[in-house]
């Protein structure tokens, strides 16, 4: 099955994977080089540190919070703490650290409960994105419970501290992404649902993005989401520092209720519990269902996750489709009209206020404009011929949106995200044939190692230019050496130090954790951690039968279905749907309806399929407990199912499948 801005099948993997253990015991991160350090100090000169108006803001309203955010674990290790990141307490930058990135990871690691204005609360710091929590005459509205039901029930008792409590009484989510609603069973459970004291608001069609997303490609999402999180880096100057968008990922309990209404209208307004809300639907900005929200009599405006104190993503580096540019930049704008002039403070799921009416206006047409020039530029220049990296090395923002804190490439950069416009209007290919077929990538490294004169002539070569402070370079012509042959120590080695000094220069959290997390690969080999099982109870419930034999598509192994034939008729008792499953020409289709002779007809209910797939049960065995009937030839369930493939976890990245 897919930060914000990320899966569900994502998050639920690495709630596993983070219980890695600790890198301490392999090879130790190294020192920055004097490139590093240079290419660091002129950083700290080239942008206007002395503007504290975000710390000012990210402490106003302050309430209260629990020393270092701790949210204890069912076991020894805690779910959330923000103890590992005193390092940044520092007021300089680390060596190993841009300083742009290190003011960032100070401004997310602010925590606690925080009075927006009056009736509107946030908990911040507490998980990687922020609970809002509005208080209507009888009843709490809870806008995004977390990732984790542990941090959202943590956040909603930090609340309850300091404020009357009352009872939950509506839970909105303002997008599918697994951290705007894991939580939700840390703040309601299901018994209130049906018993009608809670409801749950979301966009439309926020059940089939919130799960369907990235479902199809989930096994590879969620290992890449590794290194674009550096859910197995130890927090510390030499490795994970802050993903840009939050502090870092919960490691507990990923949770979903289906929402008991939807917001269907374009603009919709609701009087939930006494309090006005204005919704505002942004479909294809930063999710493919997601809601903005305005409260007038509280003149609050909520972007949700389309206005933040950074760059967002178009393309994020874990895999997803490419976001629409100037489709957000238009909604940006849209509600910069409806709502500018209007508002006295813009919150967002992720990151700090902004407060004064100016001041709020300034940032919905910066981020407007950020998003617009993106996406106009790329265009113009793949328009003029140039390639995605030709585009990636020349654009560079305008000098008056260069200064600006929240328009700092700390979760999205401008180079991904101009590359991400060309991929979105012209695809992987440059028009150039000698790139429309070349060798596969361990071939080409061979050829290349060779017409370079041979591993240790690309080695000597190599060191000379790491030396230069060359590390893209290096990096690149090591991953050919590595390629060539994984075996090659030196190639490793040398390859995870220019990485590594990658890593220390990068001013985005996320293309830090990618190097941090490669180099540390390199060294070391890839982690022997279960990768984590991307379902679980909630979200499967929440998968479509149509979805479900998708997936089993994507499943079958070709070869293993070469020749043959079968018609599987499925029943599902539960909810009267019957669907047709093909295997021909080594694919499996499926189509609403029955067919009348085929091979098998399988009929039981859901939840015993949803079993099945958790390994609580097998089909065997569940028909022996009378919970599958299986009429026709019941060896071809298992002949079908004896072809499905199983994806491994911990696939390399940094080096070739063996």
């Amino acid at each position: 099955m897919t930060p914000s801005s990320f899966s569900t099948a994502a998050f639920v993997a690495l709630a596993c994977a983070l219980g890695a253990p600790s890198i301490s015991a392999q090879i130790a991160p190294k020192a920055p080089e004097p490139s590093t350090l240079q290419a660091n100090a002129e950083m700290a000169k080239t942008l206007p540190f002395a503007n504290r108006q975000d710390f000012e803001d990210a402490m106003r309203g302050f309430v209260g919070t629990v020393p270092d955010a701790l949210v204890p674990g069912s076991g020894t290790r805690p779910v959330w703490s923000m103890k590992p990141y005193d390092f940044l307490k520092a007021n300089e930058a680390a060596d190993t650290v841009n300083p742009s990135l290190w003011r960032q990871a100070q401004l997310n690691a602010i925590h606690g409960l925080f009075k927006v204005t009056d009736r509107v609360y946030q908990v911040r710091g507490f998980d990687i994105a922020n609970m809002t929590i509005v208080e209507g005459d009888s009843s709490l509205i809870v806008i995004d419970p977390l990732l984790a039901a542990e941090t959202a029930r943590a956040a909603l008792a930090l609340y309850y501290q300091h404020r009357p409590r009352k009872p939950v009484g509506t839970v909105i989510y303002t997008h599918g992404h697994a951290d705007h609603f894991g939580g939700v069973k840390g703040v309601i459970d299901e018994a209130d649902i049906k018993a009608g004291k809670v409801q749950v608001l979301a966009p439309s069609g926020f059940m089939e993005t919130a799960v369907a997303e990235n479902i199809l490609a989930g096994n590879a999402m969620s290992r890449r989401s590794q290194y674009q999180f550096g859910t197995l880096l130890p927090p510390g100057a030499r490795g994970q520092v802050d993903t840009g968008l939050g502090k870092a990922l919960a490691r507990g309990t990923i949770s979903l209720i289906a929402p008991t209404a939807t917001i269907d209208k374009p603009t919709e307004e609701r009087t939930i519990d006494g309090v006005q809300f204005v919704f505002k639907l942004v479909p294809g900005s930063e999710a493919p269902s997601e809601m903005i929200m305005y409260l007038p009599q509280f003149r609050v405006l909520n972007m949700a996750e389309d206005v933040t104190h950074n760059m967002h993503n178009l393309y994020t580096i874990r895999g997803a489709e490419v976001r629409d540019g100037n489709l957000w930049s238009k909604y940006i704008d849209e509600a910069r009209v409806a709502f500018g002039d209007k508002t006295d403070v813009l919150i967002a799921q992720h990151h700090w206020p902004t407060f004064g009416g100016g001041r709020i206006v300034d940032l919905l047409k910066k981020q407007r404009d950020m998003y617009k020039f993106i996406n106009d530029q790329s265009l113009r220049l793949l328009n003029q011929g140039y390639t995605s990296a030709d585009i990636a090395e020349t654009l560079r923002m305008p000098a008056s949106l260069e200064q600006e804190w929240s328009a700092r490439g700390y979760y999205g950069t401008l180079r991904h995200n101009a590359k991400a416009v060309y991929q979105k209007y012209l695809g992987w290919y440059d028009a150039n044939p000698a790139n429309l077929n070349p060798l596969p990538p361990v071939a080409y490294a061979r050829k290349t190692v060779e017409y370079m004169g041979g591993a240790d002539a690309v080695l000597a070569r190599a060191r000379e230019d790491f030396k230069k402070g060359e590390f893209r370079w290096v990096a690149s012509a090591m991953s050919q050496l590595v390629y060539a042959d994984p075996a090659n120590r030196a190639a490793r080695e040398l390859g995870a130090d220019a990485l590594e000094q990658l890593g220390y220069q990068s001013e985005a959290g996320t293309w830090r954790s990618a190097y941090l997390v490669g180099a540390m690969e390199l060294r070391n080999g890839v982690p022997k951690i279960p990768g984590g099982n991307s379902s679980n109870a909630d979200t499967l419930k929440a998968v479509s039968n149509d979805l479900f034999f998708d997936f089993l598509g994507v499943r079958l192994d070709a070869a293993k279905a070469e020749g043959k034939k079968m018609v599987i008729n499925w029943n599902f008792t539960d909810s009267n749907q019957q669907f047709v499953l093909t295997l021909e020409n080594s694919a499996l289709t499926h189509i609403a309806g029955r067919q009348p002779g085929a091979d098998a007809t399988v009929t039981l209910s859901r939840a015993t399929l949803d079993a099945v797939t958790l390994k609580e049960t097998s089909f065997p065995a569940a028909v022996l407990a009378g919970k599958v009937k299986i009429d026709g030839d019941r060896a071809k369930l298992g002949e079908l199912l004896s072809m499905l493939d199983t994806f491994e976890p911990m696939f390399p990245v940094v080096e070739p499948r063996k």
